[in-house]
């Protein structure tokens, strides 16, 4: 007796075929059957090429100068970062995210050290920090960060005070989830706080010469923050005024998602996605083409 072992793997899981050859009585069906579980082989390969997929990025914090500060919509101030630091930055997904730090006025920060051993944080108090989506220019070797603005917020509050020449230390990305961009049907769903990395996406989206079909649900408190995505063109943006949970969901449930070539992304505040997500968490859904992540969580009153 001898058999084959044949390993596929995707994204998440190895699946082993087997085929038993007893002796040479059985050797036609042997061959109907290497063929069969061969093409079967091809198409499970062909479906996990299809999968996001989880590249690992070299971490490393970078001390960055800010070159410009752009107040580019109603709602959203841009920081344009650069410097020689941003050699070898890497961001291959849309809602990569980098760590961005901001210590205490007047006080010294030391960036952390990356060793094998781990990141090696030096004396002091940490300064607080918050993530955000970078959107990289390759070609200009630029970074910029699009702040919302809002009352209260350390990010917010830095990004509206700063001023060319300032320094600002960031981390990462230290991974991206690279999503193919030419699936067939697209659902994007976010708040203020996913509108960048939705910026991101869709402007990828526009350079493609056949577009998928995307509907994009935006929910954001004032509609002057509308003006964020007015320069996309040819995209459902449905805009839904005054965080109206409830709308959305309603919106999502009229949806029909076809049986495969789909893509899901939910962001926002953490109850708000945990709750809309529930939807795609049945078995008509494939978990590895539904994206949901907490961008914020809101603090107890």
């Amino acid at each position: 007796m001898f058999y084959i072992v044949r390993y596929i793997e995707d994204y998440c899981i190895k699946k082993v075929l087997a085929i038993f050859i007893t002796n040479n009585h059985y050797h036609l069906k042997f061959n109907l059957d290497i063929s069969y579980y061969l093409h079967e082989g091809e198409k499970m390969i062909n479906t996990s090429s299809r999968y996001p997929q989880r590249v690992r990025n070299e971490l490393r914090f970078r001390e960055l100068t800010v070159l410009r500060v752009e107040r580019i919509s109603a709602g959203f101030q841009r920081i344009v970062l650069g410097g020689e630091a941003l050699e070898g930055f890497s961001s291959r997904g849309f809602d990569d995210h980098t760590k961005v730090f901001f210590p205490e006025p007047g006080s010294l920060f030391v960036p952390p050290t990356v060793t094998d051993e781990g990141i090696v944080w030096g004396e002091g108090v940490r300064p607080a920090s918050r993530d955000y989506t970078p959107l990289y220019d390759e070609e200009r070797h630029e970074l910029a960060l699009d702040f919302f603005i809002h009352d209260g917020g350390v990010a917010s509050t830095w990004a509206v005070n700063a001023r060319e020449g300032d320094t600002l230390t960031i981390g990462g990305p230290r991974g991206s989830l690279v999503v193919p961009e030419d699936y067939a049907y697209q659902v994007y769903v976010c708040d203020e706080s996913g509108m960048p990395a939705l910026r991101r996406r869709l402007e990828a989206l526009e350079r493609l010469s056949v577009r998928p079909h995307v509907t994009a649900l935006v929910s954001v408190q004032d509609a002057a923050y509308q003006d964020y995505l007015a320069h996309l063109d040819g995209f459902a943006i449905e805009w839904v005024v005054g965080h109206d949970e409830q709308a959305i969901d309603e919106r999502l449930a009229q949806l029909t998602v076809p049986e495969a070539d789909y893509f899901i992304w939910i962001t926002g505040e953490g109850k708000v996605v945990k709750h809309l997500s529930r939807r795609f968490e049945t078995e008509q859904f494939d978990p590895q083409r539904v994206r949901a992540a907490a961008y914020w969580h809101r603090k107890p009153a």
